[in-house]
C-alpha cells in the first residue's frame, strides 16, 4: 500500500534550507574558520545571511593574515593584501584585540593599527621585512594595552625594543626572534639589555636565534623578575655554566636552552637559522677560514678580516654565511 505521506524535498533544496537557516551564532563560528582572505574574497558573497555575519565587528576581533598562497605571493596574483587587511581592521569597529600578518606589511600598515585599534593586546609580526624601526616605535605608542609582541626575523633592533617597552607597560610575552649564527664571533647584548632595562613585566621571553652572551642573559635575569618560560634555542653566545645555569634553574620554570632541538618551532628554522640542526660547527666557516673580527668603519663600509688575512665586505660576508636569495 501506497505511503500517503508528502515526499521529502530534494536533499539540495535540504542543504540550502539549512545552510541559509543556520543559527547566527553557528554561521559565526563556521566563518571564522575561512579565514581573512577567503572571507573577503568569496564567502561574504555566498548569501545575505553570510554578509551581514561578515560585517559583525566580533568576527574581526582577531585577524590573521598572510602574504604567502601556497608557493605564490596573494599581490603576484593581483591582490592588494595590505589593503585587504585595512578593510578587515575597520570592520572590527576598534574591537580588535589580536593581529598577525606574515610575509608583508609596512609602517603605514601599522600607523592604521594604531590609529585604529587602541584596544589591540598581541600583535604578531613574522617577516617584517618593510617595517622599519620608526615604524614599530609610533605604533607602540598609540598601543597602551598590548601584553603580547611576537616578531619572527626582520630588520628590526634594539631601538625599536627600547620603544616598546616604554610605551606598553603591560607586556608580558615578547618573542624576539631573527637569523642567527651557531659560531661565536657575534657578540650582541644590546636587544638584551633593551629587554632587561624596559620590560620588567615579561613573564614570557623568546629570542631563537640572538647572539646575545651570558652578560646579557644576566641582565634579563636581573630586569625581569617576574620571568617565567625563556627559550634562548639557537642562541650559542650563551654558556648556561656555573652559577648562571643555577641561577636560571631557580628563577626560570621552563628553560630552553641553546643546543636544544627545534622541532617544534613555529616556522621553518631551517631557512630561518641559514642552517639546521644537524649542521656542523666547523661548517660555519668558509673553507681556509677559522675565525672573523669585525674591524673599523672604512671609508663607510664595514668589512671582516679573516685569520688569513682576506678582507671581506659586508655584502660578501651575507653571501658567505646566509647564502644568496636565489639559491
Amino acid at each position: 500500500m501506497a505511503s500517503s505521506s508528502t515526499p521529502p524535498p530534494p536533499a539540495e533544496a535540504i542543504d540550502a534550507r539549512n545552510w541559509a537557516e543556520l543559527p547566527r551564532d553557528v554561521t559565526a563560528m563556521i566563518l571564522k574558520t575561512v579565514g581573512v582572505m577567503d572571507l573577503l574574497q568569496s564567502a561574504q558573497k555566498v548569501c545575505m545571511a553570510w554578509r551581514s555575519v561578515s560585517k559583525d565587528p566580533d568576527m574581526w576581533r582577531s585577524i590573521h593574515m598572510s602574504g604567502y598562497f601556497g608557493e605564490d605571493m596573494w599581490d603576484e596574483m593581483g591582490y592588494d593584501v595590505e589593503k585587504m587587511a585595512t578593510h578587515a581592521i575597520d570592520r572590527s569597529c576598534g574591537q580588535l584585540v589580536e593581529f598577525s600578518i606574515k610575509g608583508f606589511g609596512s609602517d603605514e600598515l601599522l600607523d592604521y593599527i594604531g590609529e585604529r585599534a587602541s584596544q589591540l593586546r598581541r600583535l604578531q609580526i613574522i617577516y617584517p621585512w618593510s617595517i622599519s624601526d620608526d615604524g614599530l616605535s609610533e605604533t607602540a605608542k598609540k598601543l597602551p594595552l598590548l601584553e603580547e609582541l611576537h616578531i619572527y626575523s626582520g630588520l628590526l633592533s634594539k631601538d625599536a625594543l627600547l620603544n616598546v617597552g616604554r610605551c606598553c607597560p603591560h607586556l608580558k610575552s615578547l618573542k624576539f626572534n631573527s637569523r642567527g649564527s651557531r659560531a661565536p664571533y657575534m657578540e650582541y647584548d644590546d636587544e638584551a639589555l633593551a629587554i632587561a632595562e624596559t620590560m620588567p613585566g615579561l613573564h614570557h621571553l623568546q629570542l631563537l636565534g640572538n647572539n646575545l652572551t651570558d652578560d646579557g642573559l644576566k641582565a634579563i635575569l636581573d630586569g625581569c623578575p617576574n620571568l617565567e618560560s625563556l627559550d634562548l634555542r639557537h642562541c650559542f653566545n650563551v654558556n648556561l655554566g656555573g652559577s648562571l645555569r643555577e641561577r636560571c634553574s631557580e628563577q626560570i620554570k621552563y628553560l630552553r636552552q641553546p643546543y636544544d632541538s627545534t622541532d617544534d618551532c613555529e616556522f621553518d628554522m631551517t631557512f630561518y637559522n641559514g642552517y639546521d640542526d644537524d649542521y656542523s660547527l666547523d661548517d660555519d666557516y668558509p673553507s681556509g677560514f677559522s675565525e672573523i673580527d669585525l674591524m673599523s668603519d672604512v671609508d663607510g663600509d664595514e668589512y671582516f678580516e679573516f685569520s688569513c688575512g682576506s678582507d671581506v665586505y659586508e655584502s660578501d660576508y651575507e653571501d658567505l654565511f646566509f647564502g644568496h636569495d636565489d639559491d
